[in-house]
């Protein structure tokens, strides 16, 4: 079984471009909506997600929180283009930077489009209660916000928060 254990934060600097070691465009739409999951109609998100010449359908478990079900497969490209194309009904657009810091990955997301301005690191760990070295570029822990899921972002891009969303005063 699948089990995806990821931490999801703002950044309060810029300093981790320099820690950069690959980035990659990504491009990515939902087959089960936003409001189907947050109505409890569904009880998972439905992905497609092509990055260069790949593309994989991924579902995940719609809990919120640190800990989620997760199931991840290769599809070929020309379907998943089509079914971003004809099945979603919009798109995440966002390029996904690598950065090592004291032994762990963050994968950190800048987004385009609607949803330009936002900048959200994840980190993937091996267990929920696993320790790691926050580096300095890190903010504000977002992990049970749902706004600042990309199921989410399709429906309610950042462009359309209002400042207390963006400050996280709602």
């Amino acid at each position: 079984m699948g089990i995806e254990i990821e931490r999801k934060f703002l950044l309060s600097s810029d300093a981790w471009r320099s820690q950069v070691s690959r980035s990659q465009r990504m491009v990515q739409g939902y087959l089960v909506t936003a409001a189907a999951v947050t109505s409890g109609a569904a009880k998972s998100s439905v992905r497609v997600r092509v990055a260069g010449d790949q593309a994989w359908l991924n579902i995940k478990s719609s809990t919120l929180g640190v800990e989620r079900l997760e199931f991840e497969y290769a599809v070929p490209l020309v379907d998943a283009e089509t079914l971003l194309a004809r099945l979603c009904d919009g798109v995440v657009e966002k390029i996904r930077h690598y950065v090592a810091h004291a032994g762990h990955e963050f994968e950190v997301d800048e987004f385009f489009g609607d949803n330009d301005g936002l900048v959200v690191a994840e980190l993937e760990l091996n267990s929920v209660n696993e320790s790691f070295e926050k580096p300095d570029w890190l903010g504000r822990e977002v992990t049970s916000h749902a706004r600042y899921y990309n199921l989410n972002l399709v429906k309610h891009p950042y462009a359309a928060w209002s400042a207390a969303e963006r400050e996280g005063q709602d």
